[in-house]
């Protein structure tokens, strides 16, 4: 979904998508280079820089993801009309404040016992 919001004309290059999937640049280019067979995803070149890819959706998947999102919406519906939470993107940015807090609950926690090992050594 990255290259659908990122980049519509132009396209998107690899290094950025696989920063935002949490994967390696390799793995990504192995894996797009299948869509790009199926005539899923295309591939160019960027036009100031000839090493770096840029991933472009083709006509076929965007008809695709459109057949896609009233199906999208009615789950949406679905998930987050009893938890009385009105959009899934509010939903995900809650969680991931929640997460960011854990983080750094945890560092903390991490922090207090360096602290505490190192006063019982001396």
């Amino acid at each position: 979904m990255a290259v659908t919001y990122l980049g519509r004309e132009t396209g998107v290059p690899v290094n950025l998508v696989s920063r935002l999937m949490l994967v390696d640049p390799s793995f990504l280019t192995t894996r797009s280079k299948l869509l790009d067979k199926n005539n899923l995803l295309r591939h160019k070149s960027s036009a100031n820089d000839v090493r770096i890819g840029r991933m472009l959706l083709t006509a076929k998947t965007r008809n695709h993801f459109a057949t896609l999102e009233p199906r999208q919406a009615a789950l949406d519906e679905l998930a987050f009309d009893e938890s009385g939470v009105d959009r899934s993107s509010e939903f995900i940015a809650n969680a991931a404040t929640v997460r960011l807090r854990l983080e750094r609950a945890r560092a903390g926690i991490q922090k207090i016992k360096r602290t505490t090992v190192r006063n019982r050594a001396r």
